[in-house]
């Protein structure tokens, strides 16, 4: 029987995947082939996308969640004409365009960074709630799908409740997955690890379940039929398919459905190439040859794609043209611009939690940033998102009006929603919960540093001060690991992530500037819960004019007439604990200490030696204070200084108590400044002599 054209353009992308992955002699070929059927029926006949402009706004959504299928994105982006030949024989080399796992890259159709499993169907999922946000807002016109492709590793990872719970909860009918379900796990056979009831599992959380011969074209056609004209529920499509589909053995003999396949390039697994991409139509001697009647069908594909989105786009116009104020606050959505705040004016309480203060920003926020979108894990009223909350509603299902979203207690997929609604733009995403449960997030905050994603994280109950709520709620080594990303640099070679912990209350609204206005990269405000003494305004300023000097990263708080004896340095709450130290050490014991806030790190790394040496001049002790870890500190405090910091978990009692125990007080801080200064001056004199 005659191949048609689709089933034969998905042969061509069986052995482009293969040929890559055997060139490279590293990569899965396995479940590319498996898969080559259905990314084939979709790309040519349901997605809508403009191959002449990669990054129009309203195209729909791909997300690849197992990056190790990348050789399937690639081969079919090749035959749409995004990437070259070249490209495609280059797979897993320096320089190349076709990494081992794809990295972020609008403009040849890659949408997300993947490869940790989970995390890119929960980007899709944020995706598809921005896309429910906009459309409430400048209407259906702009609607389009978002597609997720998952394995079975996706679907073990534990991401893939929360993304399911919420996507049927709001019933997003514009998101559409299918689970490659072919049997096969790299090192094992799924029935070895599950024997879940996947079908029944994701119509329980209310999805739309349909199960396919996922190598079938027709039974493919018809599902993505049914599953974009569904309206109230999101679409899982289960796809049985067969690992290394189309693989044979030097003598001809079938080798689909082989664990092997999954994890190495045919030839190591068991199969032959040469047979298996001469079992597939092509040439074994030149695999990377596009069949002609391929090519000229994937070019009349794009073609019409062309045309298709050209028509969309003068429907776009046409409403812009009748609605002029409506269409400037779109551009300006999905433009990226900061919107202007004027936060000179916002007005804080004194001597309160930084928690509290962010909040008063957010209340601000929710009447002025309409694009922003808020989400807590169950923790709105503790970490006090819920000043947002207060003047807006919750996203429900058929009802995106609002701009705050319940993710529940699932902290690692609303880091990766809040990815998703980044990389889909138009949106601000902000979430928020106890600083302790950034753990669960980290595998997600990383890749919101890699892929340069603005995405903004509020971690409150920074530090052991937490109290009564012990060692399990109290972050030590938290700051010290996240501060991590400040000094690792993205693909760009620019701070892949900025971190601020602010001092006091106005601080704190000078901290969201700097992180509303940080647009290249995620940032975090790390808060506390207990009330901080404010800093006290220097003469003839305020407290907010001379915090905006945090945009340095570090800055002096309160200096002494000459060179001081000593430089104190902290961020957060214990910023007044070294200033109160500091004016009982002038007053009884005659000793002139400077003291810095230094509520990021990563921007006082960037700032010129003339600033940090006026800052910390070189041959001067300086003595660094943290509630977290001693090396949070280090790498300002520099070799000969001291740290104080908390070397322990925590413990469980009320925090002025803990302050007592662990030597987070004035008095103590004055004990061991003498001691420092003492040890210091004899090791000078030691190297003078």
């Amino acid at each position: 029987m005659a191949q048609s054209i689709s089933e034969k353009t998905a042969n061509m992308v069986r052995i482009l995947s293969a040929a890559m992955v055997e060139k490279a002699a590293s990569g899965h070929p396995g479940g590319a082939m498996g898969g080559a059927d259905f990314i084939t029926i979709l790309y040519t006949e349901f997605l809508n996308f403009d191959p002449s402009d990669m990054q129009w706004a309203n195209r729909d959504r791909f997300f690849l969640d197992p990056g190790h299928m990348s050789p399937l994105l690639y081969s079919t982006l090749h035959l749409m004409g995004k990437f070259a030949i070249d490209d495609l024989k280059n797979f897993r080399q320096w320089g190349s365009a076709t990494p081992g796992h794809p990295e972020r890259d609008v403009s040849r159709g890659v949408e997300n960074t993947s490869g940790p499993l989970g995390q890119g169907h929960a980007m899709a999922a944020g995706a598809a709630i921005t896309e429910r946000f906009l459309t409430a807002r400048f209407g259906e016109w702009m609607a389009h799908k978002t597609y997720a492709y998952i394995s079975d590793g996706g679907i073990q990872e534990e991401i893939s409740q929360g993304v399911g719970r919420l996507a049927g909860h709001l019933g997003l009918s514009n998101f559409i997955m299918f689970y490659d379900s072919n049997s096969v796990q790299l090192s094992s056979l799924t029935r070895d690890v599950t024997g879940e009831d996947t079908a029944r599992k994701y119509e329980s959380w209310g999805w739309r379940v349909e199960t396919i011969d996922g190598n079938d074209h027709d039974q493919i056609r018809e599902a993505l039929t049914k599953a974009n004209k569904e309206s109230s529920r999101p679409t899982l499509i289960i796809g049985k398919t067969v690992m290394g589909k189309g693989a044979r053995t030097k003598t001809g003999e079938c080798f689909e459905g082989q664990v092997e396949t999954h994890g190495m390039p045919l030839s190591k697994a068991g199969a032959c190439f040469e047979k298996t991409v001469e079992n597939l139509g092509g040439n074994p001697q030149d695999p990377f040859a596009v069949f002609p009647d391929v090519a000229q069908y994937c070019s009349r594909v794009c073609e019409d794609k062309v045309k298709a989105a050209r028509e969309r786009k003068r429907a776009g116009s046409q409403w812009e043209m009748n609605y002029p104020a409506l269409s400037e606050k779109y551009h300006n959505f999905i433009s990226g611009k900061v919107p202007a705040i004027d936060y000179a004016s916002i007005e804080q309480k004194p001597g309160i939690a930084t928690r509290s203060a962010s909040g008063k920003v957010l209340s601000v926020f929710s009447k002025q940033v309409e694009n922003m979108i808020v989400a807590s894990a169950d923790l709105s009223n503790s970490d006090n998102t819920d000043a947002f909350m207060k003047n807006t509603t919750i996203f429900k299902k058929g009802d995106f009006s609002g701009q705050f979203l319940q993710v529940g207690v699932a902290e690692l997929t609303m880091a990766g929603l809040m990815n998703g609604m980044a990389l889909h733009g138009g949106v601000i995403p902000v979430c928020g919960t106890f600083f302790v449960f950034s753990d669960f997030m980290k595998p997600a905050v990383r890749l919101a540093a890699l892929m340069k994603l603005p995405v903004k994280y509020v971690w409150t109950h920074d530090s052991f001060r937490v109290g009564e709520d012990g060692p399990t709620h109290e972050p030590i080594e938290q700051e010290a690991q996240i501060r991590l990303l400040e000094k690792m640099n993205n693909l760009e070679g620019k701070r892949s992530m900025l971190v601020l912990r602010p001092a006091d209350a106005a601080e704190t609204t000078v901290a969201w500037k700097i992180a509303l206005e940080n647009t290249d990269g995620p940032a975090a405000l790390i808060l506390s819960r207990q009330a901080i003494a404010d800093v006290p305004a220097k003469p003839g300023s305020t407290r907010y004019a001379d915090a905006l000097m945090a945009v340095k990263g570090a800055y002096c708080v309160n200096d002494t007439d000459g060179i001081p004896d000593c430089v104190f340095v902290a961020n957060g709450s214990e910023v007044s604990t070294l200033l109160a130290a500091a004016q009982r050490l002038k007053t009884e014991k005659g000793l002139k200490i400077r003291v810095i806030s230094a509520p990021s790190e990563g921007l006082l790394n960037e700032q010129s030696a003339d600033y940090k040496e006026m800052l910390i001049p070189p041959g001067i002790p300086v003595l660094g204070l943290t509630a977290g870890l001693s090396v949070t500190l280090m790498g300002i405090v520099g070799p000969f200084g001291k740290v104080i910091g908390l070397n322990r978990f925590g413990a469980s009692a009320p925090y002025k108590v803990l302050d007592e125990k662990f030597g987070y007080t004035p008095e103590a801080v004055m004990k061991e400044t003498e001691l420092y200064l003492s040890r210091y001056a004899a090791l000078v004199k030691k190297y003078m002599s």
